[in-house]
C-alpha cells in the first residue's frame, strides 16, 4: 500500500525536507521530511507528524520500530511504534521543534529535527540500514525546504523565527502585510482583501474568534508580542476548522512555557521627531512608547508549564493649539495581561488554558483645529479572552480534541467634559448658557445678498460674538464649543464550544483519515447611546427653508430658532429611567463532516459543513391575534429570522495528483456561507427606541415640538430568501526546484450571491424623478413587484406599513466575481528566508460591501447600509463594474538574513495598484443628495499605485553564555511614498478628486531588549 506520507498534504512555509549525512559506519542513511500541512483546525491548536520507515535490504522488520518525539514546547515526549508497513502518526503536537528519535529492532537510533507549525503536518521518511557495528546513533540535520503543495487548499504558515525577523510591528493587523496574495492595508477598522470583503474575513487568537460580532471586522486592537506562530487560509477549505470566511481566515498561536525557566523585557519608542511629515499636511505630534515583559517556566517538571506577560503602550500627544487656543494634550494608556498553563496529564492527554486581559483608556481625541478644548472625546475599551482547549489520544488511530473559549469587548467613547443637564421632553431651553446644554455648532453669517441673511443673521452675530473664535482680532464663526455631544457604549460577547473527532481506516490500498466537528457560537452586542445634555445645537435663526420632520406638525420652520438633535434614549420616562440598552444575537450551530482519502498517486478530499444561523432581535413578543405574529414589547427579546440547516449546505471537495512524489496538480471546489451579519440589531424592533430626536425651539428657548430625525427602525424580512453564499473554484500545481526553493501556483474564481440589503419595499416598481438620466428598474425587475406584497397584513399590531416603508431583501441580480492568478516562490537558506508572490486578479459586480457608505473603514452594517436606500442606489443604478477592493496587480516580496556577527536583517517589499473608485453624483438621480449615488459605472476611475519598503535591523549580544542583549531598528516606508487613496467621489464638492487618506509617512521605532 502507499505510505502515509500524502495524506493530509499542504504546501507552507519554514518547514522541512530532511536530508541525511551519513556516518562513516553506515554505507547508506536517507531521510527525505517534508513540511505537510493538515487544514487549519481552530480548536486544536496544533501540528502534527506522518512518517514512514522503510528498507531495501531483506531481514529487516519496519513493523514495531519506536519513534519518540520530544519539544521543550512539549510536557511529555510522544511515543508510537510503527505499524505493518512501517508507517506511524504524531497528531495534535504543540507547535515547536521536535527532536524525532527512531529506535530500530537492532538498537540503531537515528535523530532529527523537525518544525511543526501550526495547522501542519510534518512528513518524515527513513530509510533503514543493517547495523554494521554495535548500536549506532545517526544525527540527522536537516536543511529547510519550501513545503510542497498537495492538496488543494491555499494558505500559509509562519513561524515563531519568521514572524519575528521581519519588520511588522506591533498589532495584530500588522501581521497581514507578509501574507502572500492579500492586499497592504493601513486601514484602522475593514480588513484588507484577498479575494472576499475586507468585512468577512476571520480572526483567530490561540483558536479564540476576535472577529468583531455582527461587523465581521477585527475586534479592538490585539497585539502581536505574544504571538508565535501564525497560519492563514486564503481558500480551498477543507471542512475542517469551520471555515465560513468569504475572505481569508486567520489563526495563531500563543508563546508557551518550557522546563526552562525564561523571562525578557522589552521596550520600543517611536517619538514624534521620528516621523516624516505627513502628506495631509497634520503632523505627528504623538510620542508612542511599548513595554512588554514576560516570564514561563515549569511548575511542575515535565508536566506543568506556565507563561505569562505584561504588555503596555502609551501614546501621549504635544500640546496643541486650535482657532480657540491651547487644548489638551492627546493621552492613550492601556494594561494587558496574558496568562497561559500547558498541562500534560498524562502521556495521551494535554490541556491548556489562557486569559487576556486589556484595559485601554483615551483622553483628549477627537479635537479639530475650530473646536475649543471643553469638546474632547475620551474612551474606554476592555477586552477579555479566555480559552480552555485539550487533545487527548484515544489510540493510534483515534484523537479526541476540544475548544471551550469566552470573548468580551466592551468599548465606550464619552465627553472629557460631561454635563449636569438631563434633557427632559417639552423642557426649554436655556439659551443664555448654551455652553452647558450640549454641543454648539456656532453659526456663520450668510451672505448679504441671501434672502434669510437679514432674519438669520442679526442673531447669530450674537452667537458668533459670545462663542466664535478670533482670527486677526475678529470673531468669527463656524466653529464648536460646549461639550461633545455623546456617549456611545458598544459591548460585544461570543462565547463558542467546539468538540472534532478524527479518525484514520487503514486498508490495503486506500487511507481514510475521517473528522467529524461540532461547533456552538453565540455571538451578542449590547448598545447604548446617550447625549450630553441636548446632545448637538444648532441655530435656525428663524430661516423659512428649514426642512422640518414629516411626523412635526402645528409649527412653521420660521417659528424656529434653535434646533437640538439628542439621542432618544437619553429622555426620562414616567419612572425616571432611560430607555434600555438594546440586545442583539446570533446563535449558529455548525456540524462538519471529512473525509481525507489516500489511494496510489491521489488524495481526494471529500467534506461538508452545514450550518444553522438564528437572529434574535429586541422589542417584539409572540401575539397570534396579530397579523404579525407579535405585538410590541420594548426590552423584550425575539426571533428575528433563522436559517435552516437545508439552506446552508457547504461542499468541500478536492483531488490533488503526486505526479512524481513530490510535484503535484490539484483541483478544489469550496462553497462559503459567511456568518458575518449585522442584521440582528440593523433590523430589531427595539431600534425605534434609539432614534436621534429633533427638537425645536423659539428665539427664547421655548419648546415647539419634537420629532424623530430620518433613520432606521425595525425590519420584516422577504419570504423566499436564501442566504449569502460563495462558491469557489481553484486549480493548482507546486514544484520543487531544489530541497531548498519551491515554486507555487494556482488559478482561482470565486462568484458571490444571494447579498441582504433593507430596501423600500416599492423599490422595483418606483418611478424616478423626472428630472432623473438613470433608464430606471429594469423590466425583468420591475416584473417582480413588491419584495414583500402583505407587509401591511404582517405589519399588523406592530407598526404601520406605507409604500416606501423599508424590508430586508434579496439583491436583486446580486452578484460579485473574482479572477486570481498567482505565482509563489519560497527560499529556505541555512541564514536566509526569501518569499516572493505576484498576484494578477479583477474583483468585479453590482455589490461592493467594502464601498456601501461615505465613510468605508468602520464597523458599518452588514445588511443595512446606503446600498438600496431610494434610486439610485440600486443594484441596477450604475453599480455593475470593478469593486473598491480590486488591485490587478500585487507583488510582495519579504525575508530575512542572518549575519555573521549575530545580526538579523529583515525587509519587506510590496507593489500593489491604486483601489477602484467612481463619481458620485444625485443630480443624475434627480436628487439633492449624492452619497452613494454613482453617475458612472462602479470603479470607473483608479488611484495611484503604491509601493513602499520596509526595514529591519537586530543585533544581539550574548553575555555569559546566557544572557541575551538586543538592540534593534524598524524603518518603515524607507521611501517615504505616501500614496494617497480615499479620493473624495462627490462631484459637487470642491475638493472632487482628491486624496482624502494616503499612507502612512516614513517612521522610526527604535529598542531595546533584554533575554535571560
Amino acid at each position: 500500500m502507499k505510505s502515509t506520507q500524502h495524506t493530509l498534504a499542504k504546501s507552507r512555509l519554514a518547514c522541512a525536507t530532511q536530508r541525511a549525512f551519513s556516518s562513516p559506519k553506515t554505507v547508506s542513511a536517507f531521510v527525505l521530511a517534508g513540511m505537510l500541512a493538515c487544514a487549519p483546525a481552530l480548536a486544536q491548536q496544533a501540528g502534527g507528524i506522518r512518517g514512514k520507515v522503510t528498507t531495501e535490504q531483506t531481514g529487516i522488520s519496519v513493523e514495531g520500530v519506536t519513534v519518540v518525539a520530544s519539544s521543550p514546547v512539549l510536557p511529555r515526549p510522544r511515543t508510537v511504534q510503527t505499524r505493518e508497513d512501517g508507517s506511524f502518526n504524531l497528531p495534535l503536537l504543540v507547535p515547536g521543534r521536535y527532536t524525532l528519535t527512531i529506535t530500530a529492532a537492532d538498537g540503531s537510533v537515528r535523530t532529527m529535527e523537525v518544525d511543526v507549525l501550526l495547522d501542519q503536518t510534518a512528513n518524515v521518511n527513513v530509510d533503514l540500514e543493517p547495523r554494521t557495528a554495535g548500536i549506532e546513533t545517526i544525527q540527522i540535520i536537516g536543511s529547510p525546504l519550501m513545503a510542497q503543495s498537495t492538496n488543494a487548499a491555499l494558505g500559509t504558515s509562519l513561524g515563531a523565527e519568521v514572524v519575528s525577523s521581519l519588520p511588522i510591528g506591533q498589532d495584530y493587523r500588522d501581521m497581514l502585510k507578509i501574507v502572500p496574495g492579500v492586499q497592504y492595508s493601513e486601514a484602522s477598522v475593514l480588513g484588507p482583501a484577498a479575494g472576499g470583503s475586507g468585512a468577512h474575513n476571520k480572526y483567530g487568537f490561540d483558536g479564540v474568534d476576535v472577529s468583531m460580532p455582527l461587523f465581521g471586522n477585527l475586534a479592538s486592537e490585539p497585539s502581536t508580542h505574544d504571538i508565535e506562530m501564525v497560519s492563514i487560509e486564503r481558500g480551498g477549505a477543507k471542512a475542517i476548522g469551520f471555515n465560513r470566511s468569504g475572505g481569508f481566515a486567520i489563526n495563531s498561536k500563543s508563546k508557551s512555557g518550557t522546563n526552562e525557566f525564561k523571562g525578557n523585557i522589552d521596550y520600543k519608542i517611536q517619538n514624534k521627531s521620528f516621523s516624516a511629515t505627513p502628506e495631509d499636511g497634520v503632523i505627528e505630534d504623538k510620542d508612542k512608547t511599548w513595554l512588554t515583559t514576560s516570564l514561563s517556566g515549569p511548575l511542575i517538571e515535565d508536566r506543568l508549564f506556565f507563561y505569562g506577560s505584561y504588555y503596555r503602550p502609551e501614546e501621549e500627544g504635544s500640546s496643541r493649539v486650535t482657532a480657540y487656543g491651547d487644548v489638551k494634550p492627546y493621552k492613550s494608556e492601556r494594561d494587558e495581561y496574558f496568562g497561559k498553563l500547558t498541562w500534560a496529564a498524562t502521556d495521551d492527554l494535554l490541556l491548556n488554558a489562557s486569559y487576556r486581559d486589556s484595559d485601554k483608556e483615551e483622553t483628549g481625541d477627537s479635537i479639530r483645529q475650530f473646536e475649543a478644548d471643553s469638546v474632547s472625546v475620551g474612551g474606554t475599551a476592555a477586552q477579555k479572552i479566555f480559552t480552555f482547549d485539550g487533545t487527548y489520544i484515544l489510540g493510534d488511530y483515534t484523537t479526541l480534541s476540544f475548544q471551550a473559549s469566552k470573548f468580551e469587548l466592551k468599548t465606550a467613547s464619552r465627553p472629557d467634559v460631561i454635563l449636569s443637564l438631563v434633557p427632559e421632553a417639552g423642557a426649554s431651553l436655556d439659551i443664555n448658557n448654551l455652553e452647558q446644554m450640549g454641543y454648539i455648532n456656532v453659526p456663520s453669517l450668510l451672505a448679504a445678498d441671501n434672502p434669510q441673511a437679514a432674519v438669520f443673521n442679526p442673531g447669530a452675530q450674537v452667537l458668533i460674538d459670545r462663542y466664535g473664535y478670533v482670527e486677526d482680532g475678529i470673531r468669527k464663526g463656524g466653529g464648536g464649543v460646549g461639550a461633545y455631544s455623546q456617549f456611545n457604549n458598544q459591548n460585544f460577547f461570543r462565547d463558542s464550544i467546539e468538540l472534532a473527532l478524527d479518525h484514520e481506516i487503514i486498508g490495503n490500498n486506500v487511507v481514510h483519515s475521517i473528522h467529524i466537528g461540532l461547533k456552538y457560537n453565540e455571538s451578542e452586542e449590547e448598545l447604548s447611546r446617550l447625549s450630553n445634555g441636548w446632545g448637538s445645537i444648532t441655530y435656525n435663526g428663524g430661516r423659512a427653508d428649514l426642512a422640518l420632520d414629516s411626523t412635526v406638525t402645528g409649527i412653521n420652520s420660521g417659528d424656529v430658532y434653535y434646533v437640538a438633535s439628542t439621542e432618544q434614549m437619553s429622555f426620562l420616562n414616567e419612572q425616571g429611567q432611560t430607555v434600555s440598552p438594546i440586545f442583539s444575537s446570533i446563535k449558529s450551530l455548525n456540524l462538519e463532516i471529512n473525509d481525507t482519502i489516500e489511494h496510489g498517486d491521489f488524495i481526494y478530499n471529500i467534506g461538508v459543513l452545514i450550518s444553522k444561523d438564528t437572529l434574535y432581535g429586541q422589542g417584539l413578543s409572540p401575539n397570534s391575534a396579530n397579523g404579525s405574529g407579535f405585538e410590541l414589547a420594548r426590552g423584550e427579546k425575539y426571533k428575528m429570522y433563522s436559517f435552516d440547516w437545508k439552506d446552508m449546505i457547504q461542499p468541500r471537495l478536492g483531488v490533488t495528483w503526486r505526479y512524481d512524489g513530490d510535484d503535484t496538480v490539484f483541483a478544489n471546489y469550496a462553497s462559503y456561507n459567511p456568518e458575518a451579519s449585522s442584521l440582528a440589531r440593523a433590523a430589531s424592533w427595539d431600534r425605534n427606541t434609539q432614534a436621534s430626536l429633533r427638537s425645536y425651539f423659539d428665539a427664547d428657548g421655548n419648546f415647539l415640538a419634537s420629532g424623530a430625525a430620518s433613520g432606521s427602525s425595525g425590519k420584516l424580512f422577504a419570504d423566499n430568501m436564501k442566504p449569502h453564499r460563495i462558491d469557489e473554484i481553484t486549480l493548482g500545481t507546486t514544484k520543487a526546484i531544489t530541497d531548498r526553493l519551491q515554486l507555487r501556483g494556482h488559478t482561482r474564481y470565486r462568484y458571490g450571491s444571494h447579498f441582504w440589503e433593507d430596501m423600500p419595499n416599492n423599490g422595483r416598481i418606483a418611478p424616478y424623478p423626472a428630472s432623473s438620466q438613470a433608464p430606471g428598474v429594469p423590466a425583468h425587475i420591475a416584473e417582480k413587484g413588491l419584495y414583500i406584497p402583505d407587509l401591511a397584513e404582517r405589519m399588523d399590531g406592530i407598526g404601520t406599513a406605507s409604500p416606501t416603508t423599508y424590508v430586508i431583501a434579496e439583491v436583486d441580480d446580486g452578484q460579485t466575481k473574482y479572477w486570481e492568478v498567482s505565482v509563489e516562490a519560497e527560499y529556505f537558506g541555512d541564514r536566509t528566508y526569501l518569499n516572493a508572490s505576484y498576484v494578477w486578479s479583477h474583483f468585479y459586480g453590482n455589490f461592493d460591501q467594502d464601498n456601501t457608505t461615505t465613510s468605508n473603514d468602520a464597523n458599518t452594517f452588514l445588511g443595512s447600509s446606503l446600498y438600496g436606500d431610494g434610486f439610485g442606489r440600486y443594484s441596477w443604478d450604475n453599480r455593475y463594474g470593478t469593486l473598491a477592493a480590486d488591485k490587478p496587480h500585487l507583488f510582495k516580496v519579504f525575508g530575512y538574513y542572518t549575519t555573521d556577527w549575530k545580526a538579523n536583517v529583515g525587509a519587506y517589499f510590496i507593489y500593489q495598484s491604486g483601489a477602484a473608485w467612481e463619481a458620485w453624483d444625485g443630480s443624475y438621480y434627480g436628487s439633492t443628495i449624492s452619497s452613494s449615488r454613482f453617475a458612472e459605472p462602479a470603479g470607473s476611475r483608479r488611484g495611484p499605485s503604491h509601493w513602499q519598503l520596509d526595514l529591519s535591523y537586530t543585533q544581539n549580544f550574548t553575555l555569559a553564555d546566557k544572557y541575551v542583549l538586543r538592540f534593534r531598528a524598524d524603518l518603515f516606508n524607507v521611501f517615504d511614498r505616501q500614496t494617497g487613496y480615499n479620493f473624495d467621489p462627490t462631484v459637487t464638492n470642491t475638493t472632487f478628486g482628491e486624496a482624502r487618506s494616503f499612507y502612512n509617512p516614513r517612521r522610526l521605532q527604535l529598542s531595546v531588549g533584554f533575554d535571560f
